[in-house]
């Protein structure tokens, strides 16, 4: 894991934005992307939606190098500290 990924990860704590559901989505996906690989956990039961949302929006970046994950959150939070 990279310095400035940890960074990243730890600054994206201390928004004062609110990130939309959509952009949490895309911090989480590429977060777990970037620190696990994959997804291959299993799919999460039709009754928990939010566990769901996460699940597929992680399945998505099926393929995604860690290295290309990681880059791609902190270019993400840079986005989002814009915002603010």
């Amino acid at each position: 894991m990279s310095s400035a990924f940890e960074i990243a990860a730890a600054e994206v704590k201390t928004l004062t934005y609110k990130p939309s559901n959509d952009e949490l989505l895309t911090l989480y996906a590429h977060f777990k992307q970037g620190t696990v690989g994959d997804n291959e956990t299993a799919q999460p039961g039709v009754f928990d939606m939010a566990g769901k949302a996460k699940w597929n929006a992680w399945a998505k970046l099926k393929g995604m190098s860690q290295a290309d994950a990681q880059e791609k959150y902190i270019a993400f939070v840079k986005e989002l500290q814009a915002k603010q």
